[in-house]
């Protein structure tokens, strides 16, 4: 883990989405936190060890979903499913599909599988896995605050990670969707889901990923109502639970999802409401110690 000293910083944005402000300074003790996103390997030695099951392999209670159609109350998840040309930006439910046996292990469904993927950030966690594992290390979730001065790498009231250069030099410094969402991307940074941990460049703090690649949970939950009552760019709601009956968390960060023509919050400021029985192939997490 890497040792951070505790300090004040300037959270939050005014120049991107209504969640973000108003900037205010914050403090936070020193803390240590994990250098990059928990991986596949690490997540699966925490299954051997606990015979934990995921929210995503567990049959939905019905009496959760009392409007949902019977069969989507089967063990699975949300995955992403690129379309075959444009489409209109206002319905989620054109990109993400319910998909029955989609878990962690497989994270676009029953056919694939995580072979060759351990430094991948594992995906499909609902907050109580995430949750669970950190318990399990001896670790807990961050809260946004240090989340987000740990992403901030010291640059107080940058725009990205690493500065204010979205690709300096034309060097890609995160796993984002280049082209036109959700249907073109460009692969500029060679990746069309996860990249290994690590793919690019730290920030200040020598932490990887704290921008794009997966969202990330935090301990926080969110209480800022959206202004148009709509649901989060990248965090679809449920299929099963179409009035939103679990309490949202904040995820912060990003992910390989996230293009400027869409969701421009792989920023260390962008924040997002996840509802807490959300499984997905773009959510994972990372841990901290106080």
């Amino acid at each position: 883990m890497v040792e951070l000293p505790g300090g004040t910083f300037r959270m939050g944005c005014e120049d991107f989405y209504p969640e973000e402000r108003p900037v205010r300074e914050v403090s936070v003790d020193a803390f240590a936190i994990d250098p990059h996103p928990v991986t596949v390997a690490e997540f699966r030695r925490f299954v051997e060890e606990t015979g934990h099951v995921t929210w995503a392999e567990r049959a939905p209670d019905p009496a959760d979903y009392p409007d949902a159609d019977p069969a989507l109350l089967v063990p699975g998840s949300l995955v992403f499913r690129k379309t075959r040309g444009p489409v209109s930006l206002d319905d989620y439910r054109a990109w993400w599909v319910w998909v029955p046996g989609a878990d962690w292990r497989h994270p676009e469904g029953p056919a694939s599988s995580v072979d060759k993927r351990d430094r991948h950030p594992v995906t499909h966690v609902a907050y109580a896995d995430a949750a669970a594992y950190a318990e399990w290390a001896g670790k807990s979730l961050p809260t946004e605050a240090e989340w987000e001065y740990a992403a901030r790498g010291g640059l107080d009231g940058a725009t990205y990670t690493w500065g204010e250069e979205f690709a300096p030099q034309g060097r890609m410094m995160a796993n984002t969707w280049q082209g036109e969402f959700p249907w073109q991307n460009l692969l500029l940074d060679r990746y069309e889901r996860t990249s290994p941990v690590g793919t690019y460049p730290p920030n200040g703090y020598g932490l990887f990923d704290m921008a794009g690649n997966v969202w990330e949970w935090t301990v926080d939950p969110y209480t800022h109502a959206r202004p148009n009552g709509g649901a989060p760019c990248c965090g679809p709601r449920d299929a099963r639970d179409p009035e939103e009956r679990f309490p949202r968390q904040v995820i912060k960060g990003g992910s390989h999802l996230c293009a400027p023509s869409y969701c421009l919050r792989y920023r260390p400021a962008a924040r997002q409401g996840e509802p807490v029985d959300s499984t997905t192939s773009h959510i994972g997490f990372r841990c901290v110690v106080r």
